[in-house]
């Protein structure tokens, strides 16, 4: 019996605007900032105050489509070596955002979790969450951190600090020329 949950079911939202702003993060942490640019935070900051309801909408589905499909590379890369990657992804993810009391409230964590659980599983992340009722705005900034969170992780296996934006950015260009 198909899962309500199935992916296939579910908005593909704002891929390219989700992946611009997890890559400005990735690339000022990678520049040894640990804040964000201010002129690249007023950008993000006029990009989202432009985009509206809907379009903050499909940038929120576009993260959760990021997570499903770093969670989609992680379950297979974990698997080619027998490994489980809820197993080694989920408990690095918690601990990291336990040590981000600004950015992640505890409250959030265990969502988040689910969400990386749930895109781990196959699932799709935004239709699993949207069971318990709409997203909350304190719950925004964890989403976001858990998008950043994976793709560090992707690059960390990887040793290539662009890897996890480069596979999406391909995918994309692929689903535009099919």
């Amino acid at each position: 019996m198909p899962s309500p949950c199935d992916p296939q079911h579910a908005p593909v939202g704002d891929v390219g605007a989700a992946l611009m702003m997890i890559d400005s993060r990735l690339k000022s942490i990678h520049g040894g900032k640990t804040e964000i640019d201010p002129e690249q935070q007023a950008l993000i900051d006029q990009l989202t105050a432009s985009l509206g309801p809907e379009g903050a909408d499909d940038l929120l589905d576009g993260a959760c489509t990021l997570i499903f499909m770093f969670m989609t590379w992680l379950r297979k890369a974990h698997e080619s070596q027998d490994k489980d990657a809820i197993e080694y992804v989920v408990p690095n993810l918690v601990a990291t955002m336990r040590m981000m009391p600004k950015s992640v409230r505890p409250e959030a964590i265990p969502t988040m979790a689910g969400l990386v659980i749930a895109a781990g599983t196959g699932l799709s992340p935004n239709l699993w969450r949207k069971q318990y009722g709409d997203w909350t705005k304190e719950e925004m900034n964890p989403l976001e951190v858990t998008a950043f969170l994976l793709a560090e992780h992707i690059n960390r296996i990887t040793d290539d600090p662009d890897f996890a934006t480069r596979m999406i950015s391909e995918a994309l260009s692929r689903s535009d020329e099919d």
